[in-house]
């Protein structure tokens, strides 16, 4: 009963809780950052230093009534939001911090399934709100979304070609020498703009383009069912920066201080998510044409050039004929 109640409700407890409150801190971050690069203080008003300002917006969403259009399809309007946090919760069970909740042995194909399943909750949402604006922006978001997992997929799968293997755990081991960062430095680029159009972020936020479309597909939702939507746009935020970093920034090896694994890991997805924040204050937003050739013209050519190169074995880039 005890082996139980700790695998089926404090395990998950145990990394549910930090990251969302995790993601609560952020939205105070980008805030004091976005109100620093324009000149101004950002929240200071709710506990010292604003410290309190996430808590009092989150109490504020939760507590507001709901508000439900009478033409929407209510089940599918409401199960889209949960579908969406529980995906961006769930794919959190495999990462190692430092090690995984869930021990999967292909823990990136299981990451790249799972991840794959977050267009439905996007899609359903745009289509059970019943309008056409919230209709558009889920189009513009699936299609998005579906194109630049392609090049994630292809970036991946240099990556396990390098490794050698598709656990997370692994990659570790492979850095012990030297980051992947470094080798494979035009994979980390592609890889982390990859990873602000697949999470819908400036200059890539073209779902939620207001000039043309309000607020994209969550235009028609308010109070609680908004929320869901904005901790699960900001739990992939953190996600993305967390794989990010086990990737390409060892973060399993801390010479000699292996207890220090963990506040690696947090102090590199800390900085890379910074720097997602501060791409939003500094870059106009993409038009819709130019997103999509990014993406088939230039990252899916250079994606599948670099597979082959390093599938390629090291005699025949040589040119000497193989051995027999």
């Amino acid at each position: 009963m005890i082996l139980l109640l700790f695998t089926h409700i404090i395990n998950p407890l145990a990394f549910i809780v930090p990251v969302l409150l995790a993601v609560a801190f952020l939205t105070l971050i980008e805030r004091k950052i976005l109100g620093y690069m324009q000149l101004h203080k950002g929240p200071n008003i709710v506990g010292p230093y604003g410290l309190l300002q996430p808590i009092a917006d989150g109490m504020k969403l939760f507590i507001k009534e709901p508000v439900y259009p009478s033409t929407t399809s209510p089940i599918l309007f409401l199960i889209a939001p949960m579908l969406a946090l529980t995906l961006a919760l769930t794919l959190w069970a495999p990462l190692p911090m430092p090690h995984p909740v869930v021990d999967v042995n292909l823990s990136i194909l299981f990451i790249l399934a799972l991840s794959s399943l977050a267009v439905y909750s996007i899609l359903g949402s745009g289509w059970a709100s019943n309008s056409k604006y919230a209709l558009i922006g889920a189009l513009r978001a699936v299609a998005q979304t579906i194109s630049y997992e392609i090049s994630l997929g292809l970036i991946l799968l240099t990556l396990i070609v390098l490794t050698g293997n598709f656990t997370l755990q692994a990659f570790g081991i492979t850095q012990e020498a030297i980051w992947l960062v470094i080798p494979a430095w035009p994979l980390a680029a592609m890889w982390y703009i990859s990873s602000l159009a697949e999470t819908n972020r400036t200059p890539f936020d073209l779902t939620e383009g207001e000039s043309e479309l309000v607020s994209g597909f969550n235009v028609e939702y308010a109070g609680g069912p908004f929320a869901l939507f904005f901790l699960a746009e900001y739990t992939n935020i953190l996600l993305m920066n967390t794989l990010s970093a086990t990737l390409f920034l060892d973060v399993s090896h801390i010479p000699f201080f292996p207890q220090m694994a963990t506040v690696s890991l947090m102090i590199k997805t800390t900085l890379l998510s910074v720097l997602f924040l501060s791409i939003r204050a500094s870059y106009p937003r993409f038009r819709y044409d130019q997103l999509m050739h990014l993406i088939w013209k230039n990252f899916l050519p250079l994606t599948l050039s670099l597979v082959i190169w390093h599938m390629s074995p090291p005699i025949a880039l040589a040119g000497l004929p193989p051995q027999m």
